[in-house]
């Protein structure tokens, strides 16, 4: 059980609807939510400023977030398909919007650091800064936050803090390593130095490429192979921005990429020595010597402030709270979760991980807190169960939305049946959607093929053809799926064809789906 610090605290009478733990974009659009729909709310920040987060990652201050201000569009919404790094507002017409804020491309983290200053000084959300949070119980059905000497309550709890700790395996010897967190990041210091990187993610090869010209040696190690996100279609994975390393490895420069686990780690006065079993060659075990030994093995959300009654469970490895399709804690009532967090539900499939992504997943739990507590049903559209009709709306739909774009198979529409009637709800969780299926619904989404990360996205041979209707899903790249369930269970699925410019508007597009609808009423 958590010892609780003997000092004297100042209690709140007052029982917030909601309390939200960090004001990091993901917490601050919430907050804007809640307060344009009237509810009473707090968003409780450790640092001193939006963002705490990103004043000190990426270390090397470029973020990999897309940024393409330069579009041709002029639609807003098709827009936010190339804006990786604005976030959400509930009823404002002229947005705050990061493009305004850099042209870059790979844009440097200050640039988001004002522009979520900005986004939360118009919107006017309440934030308590230098409010860091030490304890986090319950007293019946309400939540009790303490942070220092004051104390805080809501009805309802979203933790929206990020993996604010960072994640180290469990490897004898380990502690003696430098961590990504707080390594130097002036390559200086590296020079002519051998220098081993544990992990295979971004910041892993942020860390490489930073030491890649002063180094003698860079070898990024990890248990498994690289995996590429131009491949894999998973922004998480490494980034073309960050692969120079893989040039130098290829074309036999020294520095290397190395597949296996680490057995030891051993310092002494020659340095370090790591035993390293390599992968796919027998398991042999050789020792290394290195210099420096840097740790950017990822992040993990931070339980520890929780009591023992309000802790919520984890999972994959403890690095992340366990959570419905509601984003609603597996074992804790009313204890929800909000941004990079959320990328359980999806995890190195979406884009919940990111903002790009999971400012949709923030916009969708705003409606699910509306419908559970608020007696506020989710926004629907009504039509006439036509296939034309259907049709219509679904065309309209796909070619501009961003949310289905960027949440690629996570969140979808639906269209629901009922005698002639039918009811278009938009960006729902496809997960929520088959918890609790209606009697008869259209879930549509935009996604990618069927093992799509195993096909070489270069060799155009094996591209379906855009002018030919693949209602059998012979398309990899992202394209429209339409799928029919009754009563939860799927019954029919419609692949509307894929397009190099994201454009379903043709018969190829129109025709097939009008036919499937046909069918399927």
């Amino acid at each position: 059980m958590r010892s609780v610090p003997s000092l004297e605290v100042f209690v709140s009478e007052e029982v917030l609807d909601y309390l939200v733990v960090g004001a990091g974009p993901a917490g601050l659009q919430l907050g804007q939510f809640l307060g344009h729909a009237g509810r009473r709310y707090l968003v409780l920040e450790a640092g001193s400023a939006p963002g705490t987060f990103f004043g000190t990652y990426p270390r090397h201050r470029t973020l990999i977030s897309i940024n393409k201000k330069y579009t041709g569009w002029t639609d807003p919404e098709l827009n936010l398909r190339m804006d990786w790094n604005s976030i959400l507002a509930d009823g404002d017409d002229d947005p705050v919007l990061f493009t305004d804020y850099s042209e870059k491309l790979f844009p440097v983290a200050e640039d988001l650091l004002r522009y979520l200053a900005d986004y939360t000084a118009k919107h006017q959300i309440d934030v308590r800064y230098d409010t860091r949070v030490t304890r986090i119980g319950r007293d019946g059905e309400i939540f009790v936050v303490t942070a220092g000497d004051e104390e805080f309550r809501a009805r309802r709890l979203v933790m929206a803090t990020g993996v604010s700790k960072s994640y180290t395996p469990d490897i004898p010897g380990i502690e003696l390593a430098d961590q990504y967190s707080d390594v130097s990041v002036d390559p200086q210091e590296f020079k002519n130095q051998r220098v081993l990187v544990l992990g295979k993610g971004n910041s892993a090869f942020e860390t490489a490429d930073n030491l890649i010209e002063t180094a003698a040696i860079v070898h990024v190690g990890g248990p498994r192979p690289v995996k590429l996100a131009w491949r894999t279609h998973f922004v998480g994975h490494l980034r073309a921005y960050n692969a120079g390393i893989l040039d130098m490895y290829q074309l036999k420069l020294q520095h290397a990429i190395l597949d296996g686990d680490v057995r030891e780690i051993r310092k002494d006065a020659d340095g370090y020595h790591v035993k390293y079993a390599f992968a796919r060659v027998d398991e042999i075990v050789k020792e290394i010597r290195y210099d420096r030994v840097i740790i950017c093995t990822g992040f993990r959300f931070d339980a520890d402030v929780f009591d023992d009654d309000t802790r919520p469970q984890l999972t994959i490895n403890d690095r992340f709270p366990a959570q419905t399709s509601s984003w609603e804690s597996v074992n804790v009532p009313g204890l929800y979760f909000a941004g990079t967090i959320t990328q359980v539900r999806d995890f190195k499939k979406a884009t919940s991980a990111f903002i790009h992504g999971f400012r949709y997943g923030v916009r969708a739990l705003a409606k699910v807190l509306g419908e559970r507590y608020h007696e506020t049903p989710w926004p629907s559209t009504e039509l006439p169960a036509k296939p034309d009709a259907l049709t219509e709306a679904v065309i309209t739909r796909i070619n501009r939305t961003s949310a289905l774009y960027q949440q690629f198979g996570f969140l979808g529409d639906v269209l629901t049946i009922d005698g002639d009637t039918a009811r278009y709800l938009e960006e729902v969780p496809v997960a929520r959607v088959l918890d609790d299926p209606p009697e008869n619904a259209f879930v549509i989404t935009l996604d990618y093929g069927p093992d799509h990360d195993k096909i070489d996205p270069f060799d155009f041979v094996a591209r379906a053809s855009q002018d030919q209707a693949n209602d059998h899903g012979e398309g990899h790249y992202l394209h429209p799926i339409v799928r029919h369930y009754r009563r939860g269970e799927l019954v029919a699925t419609h692949h509307v064809t894929e397009n190099l410019e994201n454009e379903w508007d043709r018969e190829v597009h129109i025709g097939p789906l009008t036919a499937f609808f046909t069918k399927e009423l």
